[in-house]
């Protein structure tokens, strides 16, 4: 069984967007900045994380592109005022994969690997075995282990999951909870 004391430098941390970093609209999508509202803490937690990884990257699905309740340009102005403000927290997050397909089995929407393989692709160094996906949502686990990655549930939107569950190796209060616990293992 995976835990967190098998962390070190070499990893790769892959974290979803919604539920994650900011507060996910129920039923509904963040459809442009103005929406976007982070977390207590995720910016800190990012500032926490980024140095102890490898690469941190980002996977997000975006259905409301797909569906045209908001445009690509909309979405990456998000990003690009979620970078900022990252930036400005001490953080950072190397790159941004999206998924606005509307199917299911789009192979780039998770829980299918897509764009955990695109970020191989992009950065040789990455080893997916080495690993690890943070999400608040099975589909983000399902992504993580389709990937051959390790997963950590962020229990933010859904605290009723159980745990112990199949898919889930870790499972942490919410990201800044996460980032300390990591950081605690990493520097001891």
């Amino acid at each position: 069984m995976f835990k967190l004391e098998d962390i070190d430098n070499s990893y790769t941390l892959f974290i979803d967007r919604d539920g994650v970093l900011n507060h996910e609209k129920k039923e509904d999508y963040v459809r442009n900045w103005e929406e976007f509202e982070f977390y207590d803490g995720s910016i800190q937690a990012l500032s926490i994380l980024y140095p102890l990884f490898k690469k941190v990257i980002l996977v997000t699905n975006q259905k409301g592109v797909g569906k045209g309740l908001m445009s690509l340009e909309d979405l990456e102005n998000i990003h690009h005022h979620m970078l900022a403000a990252i930036k400005a927290g001490g953080g950072n997050i190397d790159k941004i994969f999206f998924c606005t397909d509307l199917d299911s089995d789009s192979y780039n929407r998770k829980p299918n690997p897509g764009m955990a393989f695109q970020a191989a692709n992009l950065f040789p160094e990455i080893d997916l075995s080495k690993a690890m996906m943070v999400g608040n949502r099975i589909s983000d686990m399902g992504f993580g282990r389709n990937a051959g990655m390790h997963t950590v549930f962020l229990s933010t939107t859904h605290p009723e999951t159980d745990f112990p569950h199949p898919q889930i190796d870790i499972r942490c209060e919410n990201l800044l909870d996460f980032a300390k616990q990591v950081q605690a293992i990493i520097k001891s």
